[in-house]
């Protein structure tokens, strides 16, 4: 049986570059900004189980945005000082690709938007 976990040489370049070199995809070129589907968003990289569609909300940003992690002890939280200003980078605990940042400005019940670029993810319907 094949494995479903994609292999790094698998991955786009966009993937590669999002995950392994901390990029940003553009605003609303993502193909799970828009997303409406029932399932789960998984790590492009390892496949470890991230999101849930059950939290994901419409920010307004371009990126899929979720007010909660599927479960915390898959996300790392860490301290990122680049381009000149503080924010909090999300990364998959499992394979430490680098999925987006984590904002404290999103909806109830939590207060946090992970605003997650969607070339680091992947996603399974339910």
């Amino acid at each position: 049986m094949k494995s479903k976990v994609p292999k790094k040489k698998e991955l786009t370049e966009e993937q590669k570059y999002v995950l392994y070199q901390k990029g940003t995809e553009r605003p609303f070129t993502g193909k799970f900004w828009d997303n409406h589907e029932d399932g789960t968003y998984k790590c492009a990289g390892c496949g470890s189980e991230l999101f849930s569609s059950d939290t994901k909300f419409d920010s307004g940003t371009g990126w899929p945005s979720f007010y909660d992690a599927l479960d915390p002890e898959k996300v790392e939280l860490k301290t990122d000082t680049s381009l000149g200003m503080i924010r909090t980078e999300v990364v998959c605990k499992n394979c430490g690709g680098h999925l987006g940042h984590m904002f404290k400005d999103g909806p109830k019940p939590t207060g946090c938007r992970y605003c997650i670029n969607s070339a680091s993810l992947d996603f399974e319907s339910k």
